[in-house]
């Protein structure tokens, strides 16, 4: 039945262009393999006779002017359906095959439960307190490779900046693949302070997925960032983010610039522990179960979790400037890095939908706090991080248009006053020795 309405509608509209010799220019727009300029004349020789004619092209049957842009797609469609939308058999049938694409990609992007919910594969290369400690305390042994984008990379950065360790521990910013890989492209114009993507400092490959190849065995998983390297070796040391902020924290400070600075501290432990329990399930990978959910269960569900325990922090940070009182720890470095792109990508990518964070009252300020660390502002580049979400995640924005950065999340914005040192019992301000 497709077929034949295909046809009888083809059929049809083609008649009206042969009732003159020369109308037969329209339909020769789907034989032939290139398009006439127009406003030139064009050449139309028949088989009634030798005299040239000339005729100004016209590329549907309503047009009046000639199209600057002809597009051969465009001459079809309006040949078969005019104006009109196309059949809706043809939009169901485009609705179906999208459909089971989508979730085949998703399936490779986002594993999901059978309900639908979003299953972070854990990490495969993890430093634990059982692991020996790295005793080879020199410059330029290990290696951390990032991506801009990744949050859970962005919390590396900002401890290796606060404790001073860039020196010690050089870094490698991978950029985001049209395939979905982490690749070393050259190029990136740096823009004021912000860190950038670049080439592999390290190792000289083109993709991380070389990189983890490297290691004695080879490695045939996930190519996830952050990941640290141990360069005299060729080894993965680790690819969990917080394994790797603990060990910034207190295990290489005979190399840090900054080696009092305690993020973790022993008395604060407990409530670190406490709140990370709150912020990582709900928070940091609540956004991800929100945007890569496969079903409008799993959706509902993560969203609801994810305002409720961002509704909880607002409160607890009316009193508070930190989570644990008048001290940064971990707990807020973790809980920054989403912040920092709720609006910039997770309220709309994401369909964090129900209040963006300029609106919470307590929270936007506390975020703009931690902006305002020295240090801090310097590993957030905004331009990198909407690429890395519009740009690459396709199957949430198949155009890959980028929208306009939010006013509320332009450096200049940031910047200005939070009015949170007043919520210090004591006066406790975050020190960072720059070298």
């Amino acid at each position: 039945m497709i077929t034949f309405g295909f046809s009888f509608r083809l059929k049809k509209r083609l008649q009206k262009f042969r009732t003159k010799p020369e109308k037969m220019y329209c339909t020769s727009l789907l034989m032939s393999s290139s398009l006439p300029i127009p406003g030139k004349t064009t050449k139309i020789t028949t088989k009634t006779t030798s005299k040239s004619r000339h005729a100004s092209p016209r590329m549907s049957l309503n047009q009046q002017t000639p199209n600057s842009n002809p597009n051969l797609l465009t001459t079809i469609t309006s040949l078969l359906w005019g104006p009109s939308l196309p059949p809706h058999l043809l939009i169901s049938a485009v609705r179906t095959t999208w459909s089971a694409a989508w979730h085949l990609m998703m399936s490779q992007l986002a594993p999901s439960d059978p309900t639908g919910r979003y299953t972070r594969p854990t990490s495969q290369f993890r430093l634990t307190s059982n692991s020996p400690q790295f005793s080879r305390q020199k410059p330029g042994t290990l290696h951390l490779y990032v991506g801009l984008p990744c949050p859970w990379a962005h919390r590396t950065l900002i401890v290796r900046a606060l404790k001073g360790l860039e020196t010690a521990v050089p870094v490698s910013i991978a950029s985001p693949g049209m395939d979905g890989s982490w690749e070393f492209r050259d190029g990136a114009v740096p823009d004021g302070d912000s860190v950038v993507p670049g080439l592999d400092n390290a190792n000289g490959r083109k993709t991380l997925r070389e990189v983890y190849k490297l290691r004695k065995g080879g490695y045939n998983g996930r190519s996830t960032v952050p990941m640290l390297w141990d360069v005299e070796r060729k080894e993965v040391v680790c690819n969990e983010s917080y394994d790797i902020i603990e060990f910034f924290n207190s295990g290489l400070n005979g190399l840090a610039n900054n080696p009092d600075l305690d993020l973790s501290p022993p008395r604060l432990r407990e409530k670190i522990d406490e709140w990370n329990q709150i912020i990582y399930p709900n928070v940091n990978n609540g956004v991800y179960r929100c945007g890569f959910a496969q079903s409008q269960e799993a959706y509902d569900s993560a969203v609801n979790e994810l305002f409720s325990a961002l509704d909880k922090l607002d409160d607890h940070l009316r009193n508070f400037r930190y989570l644990c009182g008048d001290v940064l720890t971990l707990a807020d470095v973790c809980l920054f890095t989403t912040l920092v792109r709720f609006d910039l990508v997770y309220n709309v990518i994401f369909k964090c939908t129900k209040r963006k964070l300029i609106e919470f009252p307590n929270l936007h300020p506390y975020m703009r706090d931690i902006y305002q660390i020295p240090k801090v502002a310097a590993t957030c580049n905004f331009g990198a991080i909407m690429d890395g979400y519009y740009k690459t995640l396709f199957p949430l924005n198949p155009s890959s248009i980028r929208p306009a950065m939010p006013s509320g999340c332009e450096h200049e914005f940031l910047s200005q006053p939070h009015n949170r040192s007043s919520l210090s019992s004591v006066d406790k301000i975050v020190e960072v020795h720059i070298s």
